[in-house]
């Protein structure tokens, strides 16, 4: 079936109708094709042969077993840039910074299914087992020397895999001096078992190359509203009752008196400011923050909740407030206070 005449130029609405499938969208033939030709002159300056093939799909991954990498379909065109950005608030991988370091993060996993990498006795002796079982929540260890930093959250702590992924991509980084970055850290030991290991695959073909049929694997059968439906629920899946005892710590104020407003008037004014501030200091995606403080909002009307103002220590007890809720997320994959 034909793309849609004139997609780009419909309203939200009538986008988010429209089944992703059908949209016509390629990777080839935009900004993400340069990024994915960088990607390979990378692994051709050290010698390896082989260059991950890279659809679109819902998310970035590599389905398990199949070496071959994902980007999300909404990377492909600045309208659906534009969409992911109302939608979710913001858009993973929208920099050429952030979109090459999440390529040679899903590089490596697409190497270690093609090379059978996670069943070498070495690889194991220095990654873990990659039979671990996965989980979404991960408690790490921000000051530890044994894993790279490369991704967010120290992501490289949080499964054997990803500390392979993510000692990958440092080590074909550009420019980025590893040896002296990691010195005097144990995770030296991985990079430098990383060079050794893609050093003995110099030049060699993949070892399992399975067949695999694209449509299958890329998820995008299915409307754009759909697909944020889904993603919201994920998020909206970790939200919590709230601590009301907290909520009226932070806003004490009982009578409608001059001088006091709304806890949740004061809060949409400042909803903005306190997103970004959160964000940028967990490292937590932007929409969960947000549907964070909806939830806050909503619970502090049903409280009557009010707030004496100016209070110029209060932007701050909020925003240390919400980034604690949002910080425990990682931990422990639901909004709760600290006991």
């Amino acid at each position: 079936m034909p793309a849609p005449e004139n997609w780009v130029q419909m309203s939200d609405e009538e986008l988010l109708e429209q089944n992703i499938a059908r949209l016509g969208l390629k990777l080839e033939g935009t900004g993400l094709e340069a990024h994915v030709q960088q990607l390979y002159a990378e692994l051709d300056l050290q010698g390896l042969a082989f260059h991950p093939p890279c659809h679109l799909g819902d998310e970035w991954f590599c389905p398990v077993g199949i070496p071959a990498i994902f980007v999300p379909f909404f990377l492909a065109h600045p309208r659906l840039r534009e969409l992911e950005r109302k939608q979710i608030l913001e858009v993973e991988g929208e920099t050429s910074e952030w979109f090459m370091k999440l390529l040679r993060h899903e590089a490596a996993h697409a190497y270690s299914y093609a090379y059978r990498l996670q069943h070498k006795k070495k690889w194991q002796e220095q990654f873990g087992l990659a039979s671990t079982e996965e989980s979404d929540t991960y408690r790490p260890r921000p000051y530890s020397k044994s894993y790279v930093i490369h991704l967010d959250d120290w992501y490289a702590q949080s499964h054997p895999d990803e500390d392979w992924a993510e000692t990958f991509a440092v080590w074909l980084t550009p420019g980025l001096d590893w040896r002296e970055r990691y010195k005097g850290w144990k995770a030296l030991q991985k990079l430098e078992y990383t060079e050794e290991l893609m050093r003995s695959l110099a030049g060699k073909p993949p070892v399992h190359a399975p067949q695999y049929r694209v449509s299958e694997n890329n998820f995008l059968n299915l409307k754009l509203k759909t697909f944020y439906a889904r993603k919201r629920r994920e998020y909206a899946d970790s939200f919590p009752d709230f601590y009301d005892n907290d909520l009226r710590k932070l806003f004490p104020a009982q009578a409608e008196n001059e001088g006091t407003e709304k806890a949740s008037t004061y809060l949409r004014r400042r909803r903005r400011q306190v997103v970004n501030a959160v964000a940028r200091w967990s490292n937590e995606h932007k929409f969960r923050i947000d549907q964070l403080l909806r939830r806050i909002l909503s619970r502090c009307d049903e409280l009557a909740l009010r707030v004496q103002a100016p209070d110029p220590n209060l932007d701050l007890q909020v925003a240390a407030y919400v980034t604690s809720l949002t910080k425990n997320y990682l931990f422990t994959g639901k909004f709760k206070r600290t006991k």
